[in-house]
């Protein structure tokens, strides 16, 4: 099979499996992104006034620990998850490709 058309079937091999990989990753990614995003969300719907009540029963050191986080980490799992779905585009069209190539190899053959 190593002959036709210059294609290899550890290549295809190897393209599935970087496709099947790609697509694990890029959904790890995104589920991380949203539960941060889900985390965050709950954190800053948490009422002000127990927040500064939280901040009083505990030392100033940890003041930091129990505040909303930032902005810039919605932002940042906002581009993660975009990042992600592209990743997961891109793997998908890898699959794709060998799904194809295997196809037009089988009818070669047949």
């Amino acid at each position: 099979m190593s002959g036709i058309s210059g294609v290899n079937s550890n290549n295809i091999n190897s393209a599935i499996l970087s496709g099947q990989f790609g697509l694990q990753n890029a959904n790890n990614g995104i589920t991380q992104a949203a539960s941060n995003i889900a985390q965050q969300t709950t954190n800053a719907e948490r009422d002000p006034q127990a927040v500064l009540a939280n901040a009083v029963t505990q030392s100033l050191q940890n003041v930091r620990n129990i505040l909303p986080s930032s902005q810039d980490d919605v932002t940042t799992n906002l581009l993660s998850l975009k990042i992600n779905s592209i990743n997961a585009q891109a793997s998908a069209k890898v699959l794709d490709v060998a799904n194809d190539t295997i196809g037009t190899i089988i009818d070669t053959l047949a």
